[in-house]
């Protein structure tokens, strides 16, 4: 019987198996500033770090946004930035700091540059590491004692996965985006439905996505509770990786485009689960709850808690949300928008929100920010005139981090806010103590800023 693309990868990675469990070789290891006890447990056991060629470090969760000249206002922020800092000068783990011109959200970094590739293993201690599989690798979200593992050893003991297609095919309608097929995959499989799997996204409409939109689906496989999510490398693939800073050249290029082609799953693999759907089918999509499989078309109803088939958590959703259900989503009214994260802050997502910010003002009353992914993202934005797009618009431009997407940071909602986000959850406080997220796409986001509600972005 033949292989899927993940178990093949898998196998390739394999150095050994130790009670019911694998122990996979990591060639990339992705680090920012919440893993201090990592670096920690090394010294306290003598280690240095295994391959700090194969490790890279950037700044992201905790990094101003805002004034980068002034002092942190957060004496932990500083802590953690510095510690990072001495970690990566002692053990030779090269880092983009604040000040590099290549600093950004790790899962905005990896596949800008060309670290992240088709064919390898990726470790990250952050759960949208998956993100990295939209260019075909294995890539794996992480607690801080398996990055302390991966730092000592380059390996990574796990579990073996069950294996999950999720099939897309038809074309998305004019004005649907791949943040739009994330959300309802997620709708569909459940938040945790796809707990234990490696997700492969399959099909006509997967392959006409940009990498772009494909690293978007794929960050949102964590929160169906995919350990992975992959898909298969194709020419879109190549052209991509190929303008990448770090791709190989010349015969090493062409050794490893022979290499990534033959990178599939085999006609005749057997998948543990199938999941089709199709894109025609699929309209802008707007979270309610606070999960982001809670989640209905635009121009739907937020759904009473009997309506819903998340039973008992859908009443304590509606109550922390300020919401009874019956209400149109058209008729929330917002009070932030928030463009960023490591799902949404991308060049193409911020062409997205400004192509329809263009000529047009945000909303009396509505506080609105973007936060570009990365340097390179800003820089490229503003050489495009972007930035400008969204000042005139009444939107704050910012300096890259992740900011509103988990309220860590000097960049928290207030309580009882009610926020448009392009980021990837919606959980309870995960803005700021008390503030209500509804996850959307960039374009969604760009339209309700300007209307102060929900709207359907194809009739703005």
């Amino acid at each position: 019987m033949g292989k899927t693309l993940a178990q093949k990868l898998w196998e390739q990675h394999l150095v050994d198996r130790i009670r019911g469990r694998d122990l996979l070789y990591i060639d990339l290891h992705l680090v920012h500033e919440l893993s201090p006890q990592a670096f920690g447990g090394l010294d306290i056991r003598g280690l240095p770090v295994r391959r700090p060629a194969a490790t890279v470090a950037t700044m992201d969760h905790n990094v101003p946004t805002g004034d980068r000249s002034a002092p942190l206002r957060d004496p932990l922020a500083a802590a953690q930035l510095d510690l990072l800092r001495r970690n990566c000068a002692t053990h030779g783990v090269p880092l983009f700091g604040l000040g590099s011109h290549r600093q950004g959200i790790v899962h905005v970094l990896g596949p800008e540059t060309g670290l992240t590739r088709p064919g390898i293993t990726v470790a990250c201690g952050d759960s949208h590491t998956a993100t990295h599989g939209a260019l075909g690798a294995l890539a794996f979200g992480i607690g801080t004692s398996q990055v302390e593992q991966v730092l000592a050893t380059q390996c990574l003991l796990v579990n073996p996965l069950r294996q999950l297609a999720v099939e897309v095919d038809g074309a998305l309608p004019v004005g649907v985006t791949p943040k739009d097929l994330a959300l309802t995959v997620v709708r569909l499989l459940g938040f945790g439905g796809a707990t234990g799997y490696a997700v492969e996204y399959r099909g006509a409409a997967v392959r006409a996505l940009s990498v772009e939109g494909r690293l978007t689906l794929c960050n949102m496989s964590a929160e169906a509770g995919a350990r992975v999510g992959l898909i298969a490398p194709d020419d879109t693939t190549l052209a991509y990786v190929r303008e990448r800073r770090f791709a190989p050249i010349d015969e090493a290029w062409r050794e490893a485009e022979r290499d990534w082609r033959a990178l599939r799953t085999d006609g005749d693999a057997a998948f543990d689960r199938v999941v089709s759907l199709r894109a025609d089918e699929i309209e802008p999509t707007v979270t309610w709850g606070t999960t982001p499989a809670m989640s209905v078309p635009v121009g739907g109803r937020v759904p009473k808690p009997e309506e819903s088939p998340n039973g008992n958590q859908a009443e304590q959703a509606l109550d922390y949300m300020g919401l009874v259900g019956g209400e149109r989503i058209v008729d929330l009214r917002l009070d932030r928008v928030f463009i960023g994260s490591c799902t949404n802050s991308r060049i193409e997502d911020l062409r997205m929100a400004a192509n329809v910010l263009d000529g047009r003002k945000v909303a009396h009353g509505v506080k609105a920010m973007v936060v570009p992914g990365s340097v390179p993202v800003k820089i490229q934005a503003e050489q495009e005139g972007l930035d400008e797009v969204f000042r005139r618009a009444g939107f704050e431009w910012r300096e890259p981090g992740c900011s509103l997407c988990l309220g860590m940071n000097e960049d928290v909602a207030e309580r009882g806010e009610r926020i448009a986000s392009t980021s990837n959850r919606n959980f309870e406080g995960r803005q700021g103590a008390g503030a209500r997220t509804h996850l959307v796409s960039p374009a969604m986001a760009a339209a309700a800023a300007v209307t102060g509600h929900f709207v359907d972005v194809r009739e703005v």
